[in-house]
Protein backbone atom coordinates (compact mmCIF):
# COMPACT_ATOMS: atom_id res chain seq x y z
CA UNK A 1 0.00 0.00 0.00
CA UNK A 2 1.47 3.54 -0.61
CA UNK A 3 2.19 6.03 2.12
CA UNK A 4 -0.58 8.17 2.93
CA UNK A 5 -0.22 11.65 1.57
CA UNK A 6 -1.34 15.27 3.15
CA UNK A 7 -1.71 17.45 0.29
CA UNK A 8 -2.86 21.13 -0.09
CA UNK A 9 -5.40 21.76 -2.76
CA UNK A 10 -3.98 24.52 -4.32
CA UNK A 11 -0.93 21.74 -5.26
CA UNK A 12 -1.46 19.59 -8.26
CA UNK A 13 -3.07 16.12 -7.24
CA UNK A 14 -0.34 13.06 -8.04
CA UNK A 15 -1.90 11.01 -10.92
CA UNK A 16 -2.19 8.20 -9.23
CA UNK A 17 -4.77 9.67 -6.96
CA UNK A 18 -6.87 10.96 -9.46
CA UNK A 19 -10.29 9.41 -10.51
CA UNK A 20 -11.23 8.57 -6.91
CA UNK A 21 -13.67 8.53 -4.28
CA UNK A 22 -13.50 11.46 -2.19
CA UNK A 23 -15.37 12.29 0.95
CA UNK A 24 -15.82 16.11 1.42
CA UNK A 25 -16.45 17.49 4.99
CA UNK A 26 -15.04 19.25 7.29
CA UNK A 27 -14.76 16.18 9.77
CA UNK A 28 -13.62 18.11 12.99
CA UNK A 29 -13.56 15.12 15.45
CA UNK A 30 -13.34 12.45 13.26
CA UNK A 31 -16.16 10.78 15.64
CA UNK A 32 -18.59 8.12 15.19
CA UNK A 33 -20.95 10.30 12.49
CA UNK A 34 -18.28 11.13 10.54
CA UNK A 35 -16.76 7.18 10.47
CA UNK A 36 -20.58 6.75 8.79
CA UNK A 37 -19.68 9.20 6.20
CA UNK A 38 -15.35 7.81 5.86
CA UNK A 39 -17.30 3.81 5.81
CA UNK A 40 -18.88 4.80 2.90
CA UNK A 41 -16.24 6.43 1.02
CA UNK A 42 -13.74 3.56 1.81
CA UNK A 43 -16.68 0.84 0.63
CA UNK A 44 -17.43 2.89 -2.58
CA UNK A 45 -13.42 2.98 -3.43
CA UNK A 46 -12.81 -0.75 -3.06
CA UNK A 47 -15.54 -1.73 -4.90
CA UNK A 48 -14.49 0.50 -8.08
CA UNK A 49 -10.84 0.02 -7.04
CA UNK A 50 -9.46 3.32 -7.36
CA UNK A 51 -8.23 5.67 -4.23
CA UNK A 52 -10.14 7.01 -1.43
CA UNK A 53 -9.46 10.66 -0.37
CA UNK A 54 -11.18 13.03 1.93
CA UNK A 55 -11.55 16.69 1.08
CA UNK A 56 -11.47 19.24 4.10
CA UNK A 57 -11.29 23.04 4.93
CA UNK A 58 -8.32 24.28 7.13
CA UNK A 59 -9.07 26.67 8.59
CA UNK A 60 -12.78 25.38 9.99
CA UNK A 61 -15.24 27.48 8.36
CA UNK A 62 -16.61 28.94 11.43
CA UNK A 63 -13.09 30.63 12.17
CA UNK A 64 -13.29 32.60 8.65
CA UNK A 65 -17.14 33.47 9.20
CA UNK A 66 -16.88 34.10 13.02
CA UNK A 67 -13.69 35.08 14.56
CA UNK A 68 -14.74 36.52 17.17
CA UNK A 69 -16.26 33.43 18.58
CA UNK A 70 -13.49 30.85 20.09
CA UNK A 71 -13.82 27.61 18.54
CA UNK A 72 -12.18 24.07 20.07
CA UNK A 73 -10.79 22.33 17.22
CA UNK A 74 -11.02 18.31 18.21
CA UNK A 75 -8.67 17.51 15.69
CA UNK A 76 -5.83 19.79 14.39
CA UNK A 77 -4.67 19.01 10.57
CA UNK A 78 -1.80 16.53 11.82
CA UNK A 79 -4.06 14.59 14.15
CA UNK A 80 -6.91 14.73 11.35
CA UNK A 81 -4.38 12.99 8.79
CA UNK A 82 -2.86 10.60 11.56
CA UNK A 83 -6.95 9.22 12.11
CA UNK A 84 -7.93 9.17 8.35
CA UNK A 85 -4.60 7.10 7.50
CA UNK A 86 -5.19 4.63 10.17
CA UNK A 87 -8.97 4.40 8.78
CA UNK A 88 -7.34 3.24 5.58
CA UNK A 89 -7.49 6.38 3.26
CA UNK A 90 -4.66 7.08 0.73
CA UNK A 91 -4.35 10.85 1.05
CA UNK A 92 -6.32 13.86 2.72
CA UNK A 93 -6.45 16.80 0.40
CA UNK A 94 -6.72 19.81 2.47
CA UNK A 95 -8.54 22.99 1.00
CA UNK A 96 -7.62 26.45 2.38
CA UNK A 97 -10.85 28.23 3.78
CA UNK A 98 -10.78 31.82 2.95
CA UNK A 99 -12.92 34.54 1.96
CA UNK A 100 -12.04 34.29 -1.54
CA UNK A 101 -12.88 30.77 -1.42
CA UNK A 102 -16.02 30.85 0.21
CA UNK A 103 -17.27 33.15 -2.43
CA UNK A 104 -17.12 30.82 -5.01
CA UNK A 105 -20.33 29.50 -6.75
CA UNK A 106 -21.39 25.98 -6.07
CA UNK A 107 -20.73 25.31 -9.89
CA UNK A 108 -17.14 26.87 -9.60
CA UNK A 109 -16.57 24.27 -6.88
CA UNK A 110 -17.71 21.45 -8.47
CA UNK A 111 -16.20 22.63 -11.29
CA UNK A 112 -12.65 23.92 -10.47
CA UNK A 113 -12.26 21.47 -7.15
CA UNK A 114 -13.92 18.27 -7.66
CA UNK A 115 -13.65 18.00 -11.27
CA UNK A 116 -10.76 19.77 -12.23
CA UNK A 117 -8.53 19.74 -9.10
CA UNK A 118 -9.73 15.99 -8.17
CA UNK A 119 -11.44 14.25 -11.56
CA UNK A 120 -13.53 12.25 -9.17
CA UNK A 121 -15.57 9.50 -10.20
CA UNK A 122 -17.54 9.99 -6.87
CA UNK A 123 -18.33 11.47 -4.02
CA UNK A 124 -19.28 11.03 -0.29
CA UNK A 125 -20.72 13.16 2.32
CA UNK A 126 -23.34 14.06 5.36
CA UNK A 127 -26.97 14.74 4.47
CA UNK A 128 -26.47 17.89 5.04
CA UNK A 129 -23.45 19.11 3.60
CA UNK A 130 -23.82 22.67 2.06
CA UNK A 131 -21.35 24.55 -0.10
CA UNK A 132 -20.47 27.86 -2.50
CA UNK A 133 -21.42 31.03 -2.29
CA UNK A 134 -23.80 32.05 0.55
CA UNK A 135 -24.75 28.11 0.92
CA UNK A 136 -26.28 27.50 -2.42
CA UNK A 137 -25.27 24.36 -3.46
CA UNK A 138 -27.08 21.40 -1.50
CA UNK A 139 -27.35 17.88 -1.45
CA UNK A 140 -29.88 18.03 -4.40
CA UNK A 141 -27.75 20.54 -6.29
CA UNK A 142 -24.38 18.01 -5.85
CA UNK A 143 -26.73 15.21 -7.31
CA UNK A 144 -28.10 16.92 -9.81
CA UNK A 145 -24.04 18.64 -10.96
CA UNK A 146 -22.81 14.59 -10.58
CA UNK A 147 -25.18 13.73 -13.36
CA UNK A 148 -24.11 16.83 -15.51
CA UNK A 149 -20.45 16.32 -14.97
CA UNK A 150 -20.30 12.63 -14.73
CA UNK A 151 -18.94 11.31 -10.85
CA UNK A 152 -21.58 9.73 -8.38
CA UNK A 153 -23.16 11.06 -5.28
CA UNK A 154 -23.68 9.17 -2.08
CA UNK A 155 -25.21 11.15 0.64
CA UNK A 156 -25.33 9.73 4.53
CA UNK A 157 -28.12 10.04 6.91
CA UNK A 158 -27.39 11.17 10.31
CA UNK A 159 -25.74 8.97 12.70
CA UNK A 160 -27.05 8.46 16.01
CA UNK A 161 -25.44 7.28 19.11
CA UNK A 162 -27.31 4.27 21.28
CA UNK A 163 -29.64 6.87 23.00
CA UNK A 164 -30.62 8.08 19.36
CA UNK A 165 -29.43 11.42 19.94
CA UNK A 166 -27.53 12.59 16.83
CA UNK A 167 -23.09 13.06 16.91
CA UNK A 168 -22.02 15.88 16.49
CA UNK A 169 -18.70 17.58 17.35
CA UNK A 170 -20.43 20.45 19.22
CA UNK A 171 -21.86 17.94 21.62
CA UNK A 172 -18.33 15.97 22.14
CA UNK A 173 -16.90 19.81 22.70
CA UNK A 174 -19.13 20.48 25.48
CA UNK A 175 -18.61 17.13 27.12
CA UNK A 176 -14.99 17.53 27.17
CA UNK A 177 -15.44 21.06 28.76
CA UNK A 178 -17.04 19.23 31.40
CA UNK A 179 -14.34 16.33 31.78
CA UNK A 180 -16.56 14.49 30.63
CA UNK A 181 -13.86 12.44 28.55
CA UNK A 182 -14.98 8.38 29.16
CA UNK A 183 -18.55 9.91 27.03
CA UNK A 184 -16.73 11.98 24.38
CA UNK A 185 -14.72 8.64 23.60
CA UNK A 186 -18.34 7.12 23.48
CA UNK A 187 -18.72 9.52 21.02
CA UNK A 188 -15.93 9.93 18.70
CA UNK A 189 -15.18 5.98 18.50
CA UNK A 190 -11.83 6.48 20.71
CA UNK A 191 -9.99 8.45 23.60
CA UNK A 192 -9.84 12.20 22.81
CA UNK A 193 -6.20 12.51 21.97
CA UNK A 194 -3.61 15.82 21.81
CA UNK A 195 -0.01 16.01 20.18
CA UNK A 196 2.20 18.80 20.60
CA UNK A 197 5.79 19.30 21.34
CA UNK A 198 7.12 18.56 24.95
CA UNK A 199 8.76 21.87 26.03
CA UNK A 200 10.64 22.94 29.36
CA UNK A 201 8.57 24.16 32.45
CA UNK A 202 9.80 25.32 35.79
CA UNK A 203 11.04 21.29 36.68
CA UNK A 204 9.64 22.25 40.24
CA UNK A 205 7.66 18.47 39.67
CA UNK A 206 11.29 17.16 39.44
CA UNK A 207 12.03 18.75 42.91
CA UNK A 208 8.97 17.12 44.42
CA UNK A 209 9.56 13.64 42.92
CA UNK A 210 6.73 13.43 39.74
CA UNK A 211 8.66 15.09 36.55
CA UNK A 212 6.40 15.94 33.72
CA UNK A 213 5.87 16.34 30.26
CA UNK A 214 4.92 19.66 29.38
CA UNK A 215 2.74 20.38 26.54
CA UNK A 216 1.31 23.86 25.45
CA UNK A 217 -2.41 23.55 24.11
CA UNK A 218 -4.19 25.81 21.35
CA UNK A 219 -5.59 28.91 23.63
CA UNK A 220 -8.48 27.51 22.42
CA UNK A 221 -8.65 24.30 23.73
CA UNK A 222 -11.67 24.10 26.33
CA UNK A 223 -11.14 21.20 28.08
CA UNK A 224 -11.96 20.78 31.66
CA UNK A 225 -9.18 21.86 34.11
CA UNK A 226 -7.98 19.05 36.28
CA UNK A 227 -6.65 15.85 36.79
CA UNK A 228 -6.62 12.73 34.02
CA UNK A 229 -5.73 8.98 33.51
CA UNK A 230 -3.86 9.32 30.50
CA UNK A 231 -2.04 7.35 28.02
CA UNK A 232 1.12 8.61 26.89
CA UNK A 233 3.09 7.51 23.57
CA UNK A 234 6.48 8.79 22.28
CA UNK A 235 7.44 10.10 19.20
CA UNK A 236 9.27 6.93 18.34
CA UNK A 237 5.70 5.45 19.00
CA UNK A 238 6.64 3.55 22.33
CA UNK A 239 3.48 4.02 25.22
CA UNK A 240 3.40 4.45 28.97
CA UNK A 241 -0.01 5.00 31.27
CA UNK A 242 0.29 8.67 33.01
CA UNK A 243 -1.68 11.15 34.87
CA UNK A 244 -1.63 14.73 33.48
CA UNK A 245 -2.87 17.73 35.44
CA UNK A 246 -4.39 20.75 32.72
CA UNK A 247 -5.16 23.75 33.94
CA UNK A 248 -3.08 26.54 35.93
CA UNK A 249 -1.12 24.95 38.53
CA UNK A 250 -2.97 27.17 41.27
CA UNK A 251 -0.81 25.79 44.45
CA UNK A 252 2.57 27.15 42.44
CA UNK A 253 1.51 29.56 39.74
CA UNK A 254 -1.82 31.40 40.17
CA UNK A 255 -1.20 33.26 36.67
CA UNK A 256 0.13 30.51 34.52
CA UNK A 257 -1.26 29.80 30.98
CA UNK A 258 -3.00 26.64 30.93
CA UNK A 259 -0.94 23.73 30.27
CA UNK A 260 -0.89 19.62 30.32
CA UNK A 261 1.86 18.60 32.58
CA UNK A 262 1.65 15.04 32.11
CA UNK A 263 3.62 12.74 34.78
CA UNK A 264 4.49 9.63 32.79
CA UNK A 265 4.63 6.18 34.89
CA UNK A 266 7.81 4.06 34.84
CA UNK A 267 9.96 6.35 32.69
CA UNK A 268 13.04 8.45 33.08
CA UNK A 269 14.51 9.96 30.69
CA UNK A 270 14.73 13.91 28.35
CA UNK A 271 11.46 14.08 26.19
CA UNK A 272 11.86 17.95 25.50
CA UNK A 273 11.43 18.68 21.26
CA UNK A 274 9.61 15.24 20.96
CA UNK A 275 6.32 15.37 19.59
CA UNK A 276 4.39 13.45 21.76
CA UNK A 277 0.42 12.43 22.36
CA UNK A 278 -1.83 12.12 25.27
CA UNK A 279 -5.33 10.04 25.22
CA UNK A 280 -7.34 10.88 27.92
CA UNK A 281 -9.52 8.06 29.67
CA UNK A 282 -10.49 9.51 32.72
CA UNK A 283 -11.53 12.64 34.69
CA UNK A 284 -9.74 12.26 38.41
CA UNK A 285 -10.41 15.46 39.59
CA UNK A 286 -10.64 19.51 39.51
CA UNK A 287 -7.40 21.34 40.10
CA UNK A 288 -7.63 22.55 44.09
CA UNK A 289 -4.91 25.26 45.32
CA UNK A 290 -3.42 23.55 48.66
CA UNK A 291 -1.82 24.91 51.50
CA UNK A 292 1.63 23.69 50.40
CA UNK A 293 3.87 21.55 48.95
CA UNK A 294 3.68 18.79 51.26
CA UNK A 295 -0.35 18.65 50.95
CA UNK A 296 0.51 18.70 46.90
CA UNK A 297 2.59 16.02 47.13
CA UNK A 298 0.85 13.70 49.06
CA UNK A 299 -2.27 14.20 46.96
CA UNK A 300 -0.83 13.52 43.48
CA UNK A 301 0.38 10.05 45.01
CA UNK A 302 -3.25 9.41 45.76
CA UNK A 303 -3.85 10.69 41.61
CA UNK A 304 -0.91 8.24 40.59
CA UNK A 305 -2.45 5.56 42.75
CA UNK A 306 -6.04 5.91 40.88
CA UNK A 307 -4.64 6.49 37.87
CA UNK A 308 -3.01 3.74 37.70
CA UNK A 309 -5.53 1.22 38.88
CA UNK A 310 -7.98 3.03 36.43
CA UNK A 311 -5.76 2.65 33.64
CA UNK A 312 -5.46 -1.43 34.53
CA UNK A 313 -9.10 -2.21 33.33
CA UNK A 314 -8.90 -0.23 30.04
CA UNK A 315 -9.72 -1.86 26.62
CA UNK A 316 -9.91 -0.08 23.27
CA UNK A 317 -12.89 1.01 21.86
CA UNK A 318 -12.41 0.06 18.61
CA UNK A 319 -9.43 -0.79 16.07
CA UNK A 320 -8.85 3.30 15.75
CA UNK A 321 -8.85 3.64 19.03
CA UNK A 322 -6.55 0.59 20.16
CA UNK A 323 -4.06 2.62 17.27
CA UNK A 324 -3.85 5.96 18.85
CA UNK A 325 -4.48 5.16 22.89
CA UNK A 326 -2.73 1.71 23.41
Amino acid sequence: MAAFQHILATEPLPADLRGGVVAIGNFDGVHRGHQAVLERALTEAGRRGVPALVLTFEPHPRKIFRPDIPLFVLTPPPMKARLLSLLGFAALVEQPFTRDFASLSAEAFVTDVLEKNLGITHSVTGFDFHFGKDRQGGPAYLMAAGERHGFGVTLVDAFRDEGAEVISSSRIRGLLSEGEVAEAAGLLGYRFTVESEVVGGQQLGRTLGFPTANMRLSAEAALKEGIYAVSFRRADGTLHDGVASFGRRPTVDDNGAPLLETFVFDFSGDLYGEICRVSFFGFLRPEVKFEGLDALVAQMKRDEAEARTLLAGVKPLSDLDAAIAF
